[in-house]
């Protein structure tokens, strides 16, 4: 008599393991099968890229040793013993904290509990969600404020300033300088969503930078005179830079133009240029109070403001220096400051030499 034939219940053991693996990597998202003694039984690529970066392999392992929430725990005991659904969303990890939406749903293979648990990560969406709001947020009060304004002095015409004489020119001079206050704003939100977006190509050549400073400085010069600040670049006429001429322009004028306001009466604005092998470096320095250590990783942040009174003052958008940034990174380079308190700040744009 033959003896019975042990391994036809194994292979098919192996088949059915390698089937349920198989349809559970067809899956983005991390997939989870727990049996009922709470130990993960298969677990997909993405769940292994995932959790088994510091966990290690995954199947066989009790789900606490792998994640360790007893809200998560219990969504799975619950859908091994009672057959139930749950979804929940947790924060996990520690080192690298991700936000997922969780699907735990009963299943049953060979006639055995187990439940199946689908790992959305939703922590890019929550992140541009914050961005969303908080640049909502940014954009209704800096809107808010010149309208405001705007709209006080239309009600004081309204009321019978409009005839008055002496003053009625003053207020019609703050409704513009407002609305225009409001179109700069608007125009700038239109090209940092345009440059964001990938909608802006540039198109680089060889740039007298001499010139384009020149330039720059004669279209600020009023305001340079009026806060008794000196303009003064050394830079040789022969000096060339790799780059598109009208966003060179855009990204320095932002540059000198906040170097100018904020600057202390009698100071000085010094352009330069210094050469790498492979880059040129466009240097920026004003002789202004400085920025605090802090708050020079955010600056290039959009709407991030060291001082909101002292912005609203001398007027400005807050988004200058973002779209420098992304300027900057259009041409392969980067933007880069130095401050000390007391002494100024040095803005640096990098550009690939080309």
């Amino acid at each position: 008599m033959n003896a019975p034939d042990r391994t036809t219940p194994n292979a098919s053991g192996h088949s059915r393991n390698g089937l349920l693996r198989s349809l559970i990597d067809t899956a983005r998202e991390a997939v989870f099968v727990v049996d009922d003694s709470m130990k993960i039984r298969a677990a997909n690529r993405s769940a292994s890229a995932v959790f088994g970066r510091i966990n290690g392999n995954l199947e066989d392992r009790r789900l606490t040793e792998v994640i360790r929430d007893l809200q998560l725990h219990e969504a799975f005991r619950v859908a091994i013993a009672d057959q139930e659904t749950a979804d929940l969303r947790l924060d996990i990890g520690s080192l690298e904290k991700r936000t997922f939406d969780i699907h735990i749903a009963p299943l049953d293979i060979e006639g055995r509990r187990h439940a199946v648990g689908f790992f959305y990560d939703v922590s890019q969406v929550e992140r541009l969600e914050r961005v969303r709001q908080e640049f909502l947020s940014n954009i209704s009060h800096e809107l808010r404020t010149p309208l405001t304004s705007i709209m006080a002095f239309v009600e004081t015409l309204e009321d019978g300033a409009i005839d008055d004489s002496e003053n009625n020119r003053r207020f019609l001079g703050v409704i513009r300088r407002n609305a225009e206050r409001m179109h700069m704003l608007i125009a700038d939100i239109l090209e940092l969503s345009l440059i964001e977006s990938g909608n802006v190509s540039i198109e680089k050549g060889q740039v007298r930078l001499a010139n384009l400073v020149n330039e720059i400085f004669d279209s600020l010069s009023a305001k340079a005179e009026e806060r008794e600040v000196l303009l003064i670049h050394n830079i040789s006429p022969e000096e060339r830079v790799f780059a598109d001429p009208g966003r060179l322009e855009q990204m320095l004028t932002n540059l000198i133009d906040n170097a100018i306001k904020f600057n202390r009466t009698g100071g000085s604005v010094d352009v330069a240029l210094a050469r790498t092998p492979n880059m040129s470096l466009i240097t920026v320095a004003d002789t202004g109070e400085g920025i605090m250590a802090e708050h020079l990783g955010r600056i290039f942040e959009r709407f991030y403001r060291l001082d909101r009174g002292r912005t609203r003052e001398v007027g400005g958008t807050g988004l200058g220096l973002a779209i420098v940034k992304h300027l900057a990174r259009l041409h392969g380079g980067e933007v880069s400051a130095e401050s000390a308190l007391g002494r100024g700040t040095t803005f640096c744009i990098e550009l690939p030499a080309g």
